[in-house]
């Protein structure tokens, strides 16, 4: 039975606490696009797109209006196009990546995830083409987001692909230096990857999904922030209960939504992911929820312990409140993205070595971090195999989405716009990784990955 406290309460959340559905995501298969001419697959890619989610847009806007909820982006993920791109030549997936752009264009959504592939034990030629793309397609087209697995705990590192991961990273940034490199924007490397995950750049439409499902991100870290504001100087047992219960709160929004969504649609529903993903917007931050908790300012010691208990009071409170979650559901550190964490790297208070150590607790990773335009391929690469690792050995999901930004050194500020917002370029380590990334093959899967 909902009451009128309840109600008040939600309409609260919304109005001053930035309380949102952050995407209304459609997952689409396009295993029956196969085909061996790539202007028949390229066409059968766009009409299965556009006629599976010709009605997305409308659903989300309606649902928006009717419930008071704001939904701020519709989106589409599609099976890894290296999977159904077997007899594509490099030319030929760009194409692909341009039929799935005209096919974001035809809908209206926000952004079009897939344009990957997984090679976590190692790469085919296919997957070997559209890696060689990548830099291209997102230069060429304006929604198209791209990611790539290169490990899991059960197959270990494929550090082959790491190093190209590097190059891939450079090239995306040189060709389209005229925007800030912002196709790196639109890129993210994965170690053990969701296959349901609703939230760009790393979004695609797993193998074990049906045809078509679609699945709601809820976020709202203003929320999280104020309910432990009002929680007072409390204890540590009584502060996870206060976002754990704010969570659950959270979480049957997204329910909410997600259900009307999957009936309107005429397709199942798949998951809500509750990550708290923070915005540029003042009052949406995740940095200043760990603020809220005590913290001088984000960065400081402690702040790896404040994060592992917020991210693990949000699981729990999401998972009471739906029986699908999944995706990444957490917290993320996306530091072009999120106010309190622009400004704790501008006070020097937040190193990309902290950052790294706080992944470790969170629900991704490294991602939307500004690094020097001259940063060589190789430290790039070694970034990546550093976060990858904590994914590898922790058994859980990691990402890098760094941005080498093309004539920016340390000191200078980089502005993408929008909720990609912007951010001061960070210090690296200076010292080379080079003969070590040049090793190539693979590091083996941990231990503990033998659970059989």
């Amino acid at each position: 039975m909902i009451n009128t406290k309840d109600i008040l309460e939600t309409i609260n959340m919304i109005r001053e606490e930035n309380l949102d559905i952050r995407t209304i995501t459609m997952g689409i298969s396009l295993l029956d696009c196969v085909s061996e001419d790539e202007n028949r697959l390229c066409d059968k890619i766009y009409d299965k797109i556009t006629h599976t989610a010709e009605n997305l847009v409308k659903v989300g806007c309606d649902i928006e209006k009717e419930y008071g909820v704001p939904i701020v982006n519709k989106r589409v993920s599609v099976t890894p196009i290296s999977l159904i791109g077997g007899a594509l030549s490099p030319d030929g997936f760009i194409k692909a990546a341009k039929a799935l752009d005209r096919a974001a264009k035809t809908l209206g959504i926000n952004f079009i995830g897939g344009f990957g592939a997984l090679v976590h034990k190692g790469a085919t030629k296919a997957d070997n083409n559209l890696i060689s793309v990548i830099p291209e397609a997102l230069a060429e087209t304006d929604f198209v987001c791209s990611s790539v697995n290169v490990a899991t705990t059960k197959a270990g590192i494929n550090m082959d692909a790491v190093a190209e991961m590097g190059r891939t990273v450079k090239r995306a940034a040189l060709l389209t230096k005229d925007k800030n490199s912002i196709g790196c924007a639109k890129f993210v490397v994965f170690a053990n990857v969701p296959e349901d995950n609703p939230f760009m750049a790393g979004a695609f439409h797993g193998v074990g999904e049906p045809d078509a499902v679609v699945s709601v991100g809820v976020s709202g870290p203003g929320v999280v922030s104020s309910a432990i504001a009002r929680g007072g100087d409390c204890d540590f047992s009584h502060l996870a209960d206060i976002i754990k219960k704010t969570a659950f709160k959270i979480t049957r929004v997204g329910q909410l939504v997600a259900f009307e969504a999957s009936r309107r649609l005429g397709v199942p529903f798949g998951i809500v992911d509750l990550s708290l993903a923070p915005t540029p917007a003042i009052g949406d931050s995740v940095a200043h929820i760990l603020e809220e908790m005590g913290l001088e300012v984000c960065g400081a010691h402690g702040t790896t312990a404040a994060l592992a208990l917020l991210n693990d009071a949000v699981k729990k409170g999401g998972v009471m409140a739906s029986s699908h979650v999944g995706g990444l559901s957490g917290a993320f550190i996306p530091v072009s993205e999120d106010a309190g964490m622009i400004s704790a790297v501008e006070r020097g208070a937040l190193s990309i070595e902290k950052l790294e150590a706080m992944t470790a607790v969170c629900s991704v990773g490294l991602d939307m971090i500004v690094i020097d335009g001259d940063t060589p391929a190789d430290v790039i690469s070694a970034i990546i195999a550093d976060e990858i690792s904590i994914g590898v050995a922790n058994t859980k999901t990691t990402a890098v989405r760094v941005i080498p930004a093309y004539g920016k050194h340390p000191g200078d500020v980089v502005d993408f716009g929008g909720l990609l917002g912007y951010a001061p370029v960070i210090k690296l380590n200076e010292y080379s990784p080079s003969k070590f990334i040049a090793r190539g093959g693979r590091i083996p899967a941990p231990i503990h990955s033998l659970k059989n």
